[in-house]
């Protein structure tokens, strides 16, 4: 092919599913890429299948969004390459089948790829954490999972092997909108002149609305029409891996230079030595130019040859937070707030409370910015109070709630307590990096149809 159009369906677990549609219904696409995963999301949802054995440990939005996009992609003949797998991507990929089967289609491959959970073995392949050079057998008491970031070339084989739909487990960002490009124009997993830009045009994908005026607005300096109304993008990507990105006609937001330069140096700590799975992405040589409302092309960026090892995600236990609010409002509504706060740290002395950190902030005053927030500003008409600590068990996080509670009675005139009905301890999962050579993660692929 000449040209491919590929679309963005997600940027994220949490995203918003009716862009994602639109791009089915309207995008005319080749390919629709959903990214759903953070840093800690296979560890988190390795801990939830722990509290809870019934969790199927993929997407827990895979039904929205698979019953929202199969109309249109089925209808186009579109693609779809996702990593809503998890730590499940071959019960992610029965479950697709089961809404093939439901919209009525038949004999259609959908593909599982694994690989990338390296738990039972991640001490005998990484050596050093990365955030701070200690050996990572230190982590040894700790660890919930640990998996590394597999490349585009699982993806490219399950589609060669005639795949419709490719889930995957973790693959990094990027790789996911890359592998169409491999395949589609046959590029080698070794040829980092074309790896590079197709690369890079998957990380300006990767984060769906962010290069169509999400998380980009700023009233008054960055102004984007209709904000309410963003469309996820869309590039049209030639042989030699220079793209155009656009969006569906008709929808708000913008796609200038301005918003994907913004994309492009979003979590790149190098601009000339991104590393990816599949290639090392240089964006110091890159052009755009603005060609048409709402298009903007991308030439020109450059790739370097692949590194000989792969980046290891390991999540571990690190104790548990516990946390809660309460409110003042009205004249002296600062005073009020900081008597709660001595009142509070007393109270957790009385009760002996254990915690390896404990924060009270008072959000709309110094809640980000902490001890540089600016003192000599107007008296806030409202402040909530925001009680957190870190603590080593669940037992001693519990405390902060119940203590928050009896602020209800027995603190400050003129509280405002919300009722609990919800838990206020969550279980902290830490995330540390290391580094395995690539050779000693075999990925593999099941195939399902529907």
């Amino acid at each position: 092919m000449a040209s491919i159009r590929i679309g963005t369906g997600s940027a994220w677990w949490g995203d918003r599913v009716s862009p994602a549609k639109l791009n089915a219904d309207q995008g005319d696409l080749d390919y629709l890429c959903f990214e759903t995963m953070a840093e800690a999301t296979i560890s988190a949802a390795q801990v939830r299948k722990r509290r809870d054995p019934s969790f199927p440990g993929y997407d827990t939005y895979l039904d929205d969004r698979m019953q929202a996009v199969l109309p249109g992609c089925l209808k186009r003949g579109t693609r779809i390459v996702s990593n809503q797998g998890w730590i499940n991507p071959d019960g992610a990929a029965e479950r697709v089948v089961h809404w093939l089967r439901e919209f009525g289609s038949r004999g259609i491959k959908v593909a599982a790829v694994s690989g990338s959970l390296i738990t039972d073995r991640v001490l005998e392949q990484t050596d050093t954490i990365l955030e701070n050079g200690k050996p990572t057998s230190s982590l040894r008491d700790n660890i919930v999972s640990a998996e590394a970031y597999l490349g585009a070339e699982p993806i490219v084989a399950a589609l060669r092997d005639g795949a419709q739909i490719v889930v995957t487990t973790r693959v990094a960002d990027p790789s996911i909108f890359l592998a169409p490009m491999m395949h589609e124009f046959g590029w080698d997993p070794l040829d980092h002149a074309h790896l590079g830009p197709g690369s890079a045009i998957g990380h300006v994908l990767e984060c769906g609305a962010q290069c169509t005026g999400g998380y980009f607005a700023d009233p008054g300096a960055k102004d984007v029409p209709e904000p309410w109304n963003l469309a996820f993008p869309i590039a049209e990507v030639d042989e030699h891996g220079n793209a155009v990105i656009s969006k569906v006609g008709g929808t708000g937001g913008a796609i200038t230079t301005m918003t994907v330069k913004e994309q492009i140096l979003y979590e790149v700590h190098d601009p000339a030595n991104y590393i990816t799975p599949d290639v090392i992405v240089d964006f110091t040589t890159a052009k755009l130019e603005e060609v048409g409302p709402d298009r903007v092309r991308i030439t020109d960026i450059s790739g370097k040859p692949r590194t000989p090892t792969l980046k290891v995600s390991i999540g571990c236990a690190e104790g548990f937070i516990g946390e809660d609010m309460f409110f003042y409002a009205g004249p002296g509504a600062l005073g009020r707030a900081k008597l709660a706060r001595r009142i509070l740290e007393e109270r957790f002395k009385i009760i002996g409370l254990k915690a390896e950190d404990l924060r009270i902030d008072f959000i709309g005053v110094n809640a980000i910015h902490g001890p540089a927030s600016p003192t000599d500003r107007e008296e806030p008409y409202e402040v909530a109070v925001r009680v957190a600590a870190r603590t080593l068990t669940r037992e001693e996080a519990n405390k902060i709630g119940r203590e928050v509670d009896g602020m209800a009675v027995s603190g400050v005139g003129m509280t405002g307590k919300r009722v609990p009905r919800q838990d206020r301890t969550r279980e902290v999962i830490g995330v540390w990096s290391s580094l395995t050579p690539r050779a000693q993660v075999p990925w593999s692929i099941n195939m399902y149809e529907s």
